[in-house]
């Protein structure tokens, strides 16, 4: 009888074993978007925003970039795309937004596209060049070349003319313009994901650590 009722207290423990408490979020961030913005609602939008708004196919309010520009319906929304239709290849699309979240230390946005990056055939060694702002030396010429590009853009805000020639010669001037869109559209919408202190779902592991920089 004993070991009976010892097993029975073992498997009615096992659901509070499996269902730890997640961490206690910041009292400003709400628990659907886990961000500072709630989801947005008609009353927060003026006519022309409510329009937009009401246009677009209804997405179920939640964390992530979506949530931030329905508050500027005017604005498109960027999602999750895998790149796969990028002028520039899927490959060379995550490296360019894996670019300036590291940049901009957009953990939301890094812990996505990492994983997409591996998917399209972004190598890990790159990956980490770019996770730890490690020296591009190593690394093809190409791959080198929009890392450094990048970097160099987002700190100095300029480029040399011998860095824009290196651009214009791995990826000719339409990808590179595409390229510095690419990372200005994320840049656009990560800076402001920073702004609201944009949480990952608890499913989501953080992919990127801190820098001393």
């Amino acid at each position: 009888m004993g070991v009976r009722i010892l097993a029975l207290l073992l498997l009615a423990s096992l659901p509070a074993i499996a269902q730890a408490p997640q961490p206690a979020l910041p009292p400003d961030i709400n628990p659907i978007t886990l961000s500072r913005l709630p989801p947005v609602s008609p009353e927060d939008l003026d006519e022309e925003g409510k329009k937009l708004l009401a246009s677009r196919p209804a997405v179920k309010p939640g964390p992530g970039p979506t949530h931030v520009t329905n508050y500027s319906p005017r604005e498109r929304t960027l999602g999750i795309p895998s790149g796969v239709n990028s002028p520039v290849g899927p490959r060379f699309f995550q490296l360019a937004v894996l670019i300036i979240a590291r940049e901009i230390d957009q953990q939301y946005e890094w812990s996505a596209h990492e994983p997409a990056g591996l998917k399209q055939g972004l190598e890990p060694s790159v990956i980490d060049v770019v996770r730890y702002n490690r020296d591009v030396k190593g690394l093809s010429d190409k791959d080198a070349t929009l890392i450094t590009f990048g970097r160099t853009l987002y700190r100095e805000h300029k480029v040399s003319s011998e860095l824009w020639q290196k651009m214009i010669g791995h990826f000719g001037r339409q990808h590179t313009v595409q390229l510095m869109m690419i990372m200005g559209d994320y840049f656009r919408v990560g800076f402001m994901m920073n702004a609201i202190d944009q949480h990952l779902p608890p499913e989501r592991k953080a992919l990127l650590p801190p820098l001393n920089r």
